[in-house]
């Protein structure tokens, strides 16, 4: 699958990635009313204002993108319906040939993160026949229980040709209380990135392997050593833009080759309309101000990387 994520970076000349977090107060008036007069002021009627919302973000954006990457806990705060809402997201996004990076970071004991993995990546068996639950192309994972929580994904992963992102270093403020301590004199994430290395041997495509990593937008020096560490390793970068990273900061999440790095924007893409900068849009053209959005981050993103 990381192969099929190149081969979409390279034919739209895009290292980024939209992440799909909507959130009820992001989704334009005249869309929740009429899902609300469709199914009431209920989760299915917030499910439907959602799915609606997303669609006209994919049509909008999804010949300049290479990928979507779905946040599921805004969708599980609305319980099934918004599951199904993700599902048909997900499902949407892949039918417009785009890779979907499923962010679920799951990680459990080892038969838990099976079932996660054939939930999220797999097929389950329902008597002689076998189905697809969500069908994502990628997936996040938590790495904290070690390899019996890993290990099972990336099983499946070599098994469906698919993918995963292992947290290595996150964006938020306080991942240096566990991420940054040392150990033998050498910080957490520095190990872990090693172990992504180790499981992505594994699970090799031609160049970059199909267990990448999530580096944080806003640890560039952090970043610089981790790059060096994982050469072959694929990295998922958020925190750019809303949450403080700059193109600038980025260059060193590449490699000499201009690929191992997708750096994602959520509510910077989704939420554009509501920034002064694409106000002129309004709210009912929200697509065309996510769409402006994304060519002026793909083209920041490529300027300082001399693209």
């Amino acid at each position: 699958m990381i192969n099929t994520l190149i081969k979409n970076i390279q034919e739209k000349n895009a290292p980024i990635v939209v992440g799909l977090d909507p959130m009820m107060n992001y989704i334009p008036e005249h869309i929740q009313k009429a899902a609300f007069e469709e199914y009431g002021e209920t989760l299915k009627g917030a499910a439907e204002a959602i799915w609606v919302y997303n669609k006209g973000i994919i049509d909008a954006t999804y010949d300049l993108i290479p990928a979507v990457k779905p946040q599921i806990a805004m969708y599980e705060q609305f319980g099934i319906e918004g599951l199904i809402a993700f599902h048909k997201t997900c499902a949407y996004a892949k039918e417009k040939g785009l890779v979907v990076i499923g962010d679920i970071k799951r990680g459990d004991i080892g038969s838990t993160s099976t079932a996660y993995a054939v939930g999220h990546l797999g097929k389950v068996k329902v008597g002689s026949k076998a189905y697809a639950g969500f069908d994502e192309d990628f997936v996040t994972v938590n790495p904290y229980l070690g390899t019996d929580g890993v290990k099972p994904f990336v099983d499946i992963c070599k098994e469906e040709n698919k993918g995963i992102f292992v947290l290595v270093k996150t964006s938020n403020p306080s991942s240096g209380e566990f991420q940054d301590k040392l150990v033998d004199g050498r910080p957490l994430y520095e190990l872990v990135a090693e172990k992504v290395v180790e499981w992505g041997s594994e699970c090799m495509g031609d160049t970059y392997s199909n267990v990448g990593c999530v580096v944080g937008a806003t640890y560039p020096e952090m970043g610089k050593v981790l790059r060096k560490l994982m050469p072959k390793t694929y990295i998922l970068v958020p925190g750019y833009g809303a949450q403080g990273g700059k193109a600038e900061d980025l260059v060193h999440y590449f490699n000499d080759d201009g690929l191992g790095a997708i750096v994602n924007s959520s509510r910077g893409i989704i939420a554009a309309y509501k920034q002064d900068k694409y106000a002129s849009f309004g709210e009912a053209n929200y697509a065309d101000a996510s769409r402006q959005a994304v060519v002026d981050m793909i083209a920041d993103i490529n300027g300082a990387l001399g693209k």
